[in-house]
């Protein structure tokens, strides 16, 4: 499978727990995939129109309040091309800030502006952290579904990464002011 099919897989995830619509597979990955994924509705209607032409898909037209919904399920075929996915090898984990780019070449700056942009990475992970140490909190609580489990896990792992990332905020303060 190639790389540029994994939304294909992101969306199949996100359907093997309900049914959504588009608007509500967007909000998913607004909310509880934010930290380590995200998608614009740009691609992710074009994806679930493919997915649902290989037939790992199914859509449902209904109209909700005098409002038109089109409601996606995960079919068999779906489920099992995600459980095929699933167990492949991960190919490539990234890191991709801009902070960190703009930071590599701050030296044709000098420490100002990098400091600035270093104050403004650890304002926006602090403003994020509380909505990670919320969802670990709260998936801690909940014994009933496997899947939680799994979602505990990335909630934990997001929690440590963004304490280490204020941890390195103060530091890189530090050097830069001295």
């Amino acid at each position: 499978m190639a790389n540029e099919k994994k939304m294909d897989c992101v969306i199949l995830g996100l359907l093997c727990h309900e049914s959504l619509t588009g608007y509500e597979i967007k909000k998913r990955m607004d909310t509880a995939l934010r930290f380590f994924w995200s998608a614009s509705f740009g691609s992710i209607y074009p994806t679930l129109n493919s997915l649902v032409h290989d037939d790992l898909v199914t859509k449902f037209e209904t109209t909700d309040n005098g409002r038109d919904k089109v409601i996606y399920t995960i079919t068999d075929a779906g489920r099992e091309h995600l459980k095929k996915w699933l167990a492949l090898p991960v190919k490539k984990d990234e890191l991709r800030y801009e902070t960190l780019l703009k930071l590599f070449f701050g030296g044709e700056t000098g420490p100002d502006i990098s400091l600035e942009h270093i104050r403004n990475f650890e304002s926006r992970v602090r403003a994020e952290l509380p909505f990670l140490q919320q969802a670990t909190r709260k998936l801690q609580g909940i014994q009933d579904e496997k899947a939680h489990r799994y979602y505990l896990l990335t909630a934990m792992f997001g929690e440590r990464v963004y304490k280490a990332y204020l941890e390195w905020c103060e530091e890189a303060k530090r050097i830069l002011e001295e």
